[in-house]
């Protein structure tokens, strides 16, 4: 029960220390979280309430199933952006049909999830490697905060990937409102200046460090209880300024999505990439989080939590959640000591669902634009396309392939494009896999590479170095290596493979290494194996190659060196 129910762990010695913790990190988070929460749902083109709504049950169920003691679970950018990108190809912004396809995509993601860690699947997410993340994230932080200039400059926009959202605002430069530009502008500025200025300013004046942390991260809070307040004061929505409205009070109902054959065909795929990269996203931070206080997370049961999030949120009325960086980070340094944080945190938000939504009724759009904007162009990271490519040209493709398919083509097509190079670029790579003809280091065990290093060789032995397992797509590669050595090497008697870096021997390089082995032997050469580690050797010992084997395999390298060399004629 402790495996899928962690609660259980860490409820028997819940402590009065670890509630006044919780709580103060919940006071915390929530106040964080209701901007957030709002600002999301419009981003993922819902009802402000909707972004309320998902935060409430699914953080209960974070605290019922998650591993991490400080992941703050809710809507993100980056999946809020993925929502609206999927849903506004099947159904109209603002109708009932686009409100039901978000919620399934929430259901069909918390399903996929939770059978994914039923089965232990984590190890999928490896599929998604760093530079395709990277690019996928700057990208979506860019197209994100493109989206948002039409509530920042009051005009109408649309598109999916950034060049239409940029012809889209173009079109619409002549409508630019003034009043709503100018509160948004300030909104901006004030955001970078507090993120930027307001900690160092803080600290100069001897407040704690994690207190000037807070402080600075309550930016938007400051920024929306102003805006409201003014236009409120200024009856700005009188002047053509947009607002957010009424927005319902009160707890959601519990829904159930309308589900048709045709609308999970074509949300199906969207689910798995959203899944997939919220999985990511939420397993990145609690583990960072997790390992500053020595603790420890199981990806596996997180795939059941995160799962249980959102199918928690599809059930009240939300959409796609996943474990936030900012706020997970917040409540981290608030000091929330177990999951029940959150719990407490569902609490606040369903109390400001209930009673604090009037508050909101003069809350600008172009202030919530402003705050999606100053966050979400932190995680635009252009300087990795650099760094990357002079590490790795293979990664660094990838990278700014995905970069750019994400950018003009939409988020969705981007990550399968960005999946799909890498996957053939380490096909690529080790299709040609590292090798070298190594000699012996003079009065040592030691063997390098010949063209690296002056060592000893016999014109009778060659002793060849691979540095990758061997399958189907590298099975060429090293017959051809090994026929143009012994073109090369007219005296060749012996030919040793040397293997410490071979981990796995497929069953097409199986059949290659026999036809290497028959080959060899008709021209008068031995092909041995050295340093074969062992999982290696009982796949062999379960094929007859062994047997048909023309040589010995040796335990290292060195003895088949001695046995060899010394049997050599002078």
């Amino acid at each position: 029960m402790q495996r899928y129910f962690p609660i259980l762990q860490w409820l028997p010695g819940y402590k009065c220390a670890d509630l006044a913790a919780d709580l103060l990190a919940a006071v915390i988070v929530t106040i964080m979280l209701i901007p957030q929460s709002l600002a999301y749902a419009l981003l993922a083109g819902l009802p402000a309430e909707a972004g309320l709504y998902a935060s409430i049950l699914p953080l209960i169920a974070y605290a019922l199933f998650g591993t991490s003691r400080t992941l703050a679970v809710g809507p993100v950018a980056v999946v809020s952006l993925m929502t609206a990108a999927v849903v506004g190809q099947i159904a109209l912004q603002g109708s009932i049909g686009y409100l039901n396809a978000a919620i399934l995509l929430a259901l069909i993601s918390g399903l996929m999830l939770l059978t994914m860690g039923l089965l232990r699947l984590g190890f999928v997410a490896n599929f998604l490697s760093h530079p395709v993340i990277s690019g996928f994230i700057s990208a979506s932080g860019l197209i994100i905060a493109a989206s948002q200039l039409q509530h920042l400059l009051g005009v109408e926009a649309s598109g999916h990937n950034l060049w239409e959202l940029l012809q889209s605002l173009w079109q619409s430069r002549h409508d630019i409102h003034t009043i709503t530009l100018a509160l948004g502008a300030g909104s901006v500025l004030f955001l970078l200046l507090v993120r930027r200025g307001l900690k160092p300013a803080l600290l100069r004046l001897g407040c704690p460090v994690s207190l000037a942390d807070l402080i600075a991260k309550a930016g938007p809070i400051i920024t929306v209880i102003g805006a409201t307040a003014l236009t409120a004061w200024l009856n700005l929505d009188t002047q053509g300024l947009r607002i957010l409205g009424a927005v319902p009070a009160g707890l959601p109902a519990l829904t159930i999505p309308h589900v048709s054959l045709a609308l999970l065909e074509q949300l199906w795929l969207p689910a798995l990439l959203i899944s997939t990269i919220g999985f990511v996203e939420s397993v990145s931070v609690a583990q960072t989080l997790a390992a500053k206080r020595r603790q420890r997370i199981d990806p596996d049961q997180e795939l059941i939590g995160l799962g249980a999030c959102n199918i928690a949120s599809s059930l009240s009325g939300g959409f796609p959640v996943t474990g936030g960086f900012s706020r997970s980070v917040v409540n981290f340094d608030a000091g929330a000591a177990t999951p029940a944080a959150g719990a407490f945190t569902a609490v606040g938000i369903a109390l400001a669902t209930l009673f604090l939504t009037p508050l909101i009724y003069f809350l600008p759009l172009s202030v919530l634009a402003a705050t999606i904007m100053v966050a979400v162009l932190s995680l635009v990271d252009l300087g990795a396309i650099a760094r990357t490519w002079r590490y790795s040209r293979h990664d660094g493709l990838a990278l700014l392939a995905t970069l750019l398919a994400t950018l003009l083509t939409g988020v969705t097509s981007g990550v399968i494009i960005g999946v799909v190079l890498s996957l053939l670029l380490y096909l690529h790579r080790t299709s040609r896999p590292h090798s070298a003809i190594v000699g012996r280091v003079p009065d040592s065990e030691h063997f390098r590479n010949v063209q690296r290093h002056a060592v000893e060789t016999d014109p009778a032995l060659c002793i060849l170095r691979i540095d990758e397992g061997l399958y189907f797509a590298n099975t060429r590669f090293l017959e051809d290596r090994i026929y143009a050595q012994m073109a090369t090497q007219k005296t060749l008697r012996h030919l040793i493979l040397m293997c410490p870096a071979v981990n796995h021997i497929d069953a097409s390089a199986l059949e290659a290494l026999e036809a290497i082995n028959a080959r060899l032997q008709d021209a008068g050469i031995e092909l041995h194996l050295s340093e074969v580690k062992g999982p290696v050797t009982d796949a062999l010992r379960n094929s007859d190659f062994l047997q048909h084997l023309s040589g010995r395999i040796f335990l290292s390298t060195y003895q088949a060196w001695k046995a060899l060399h010394d049997s050599l004629p002078d």
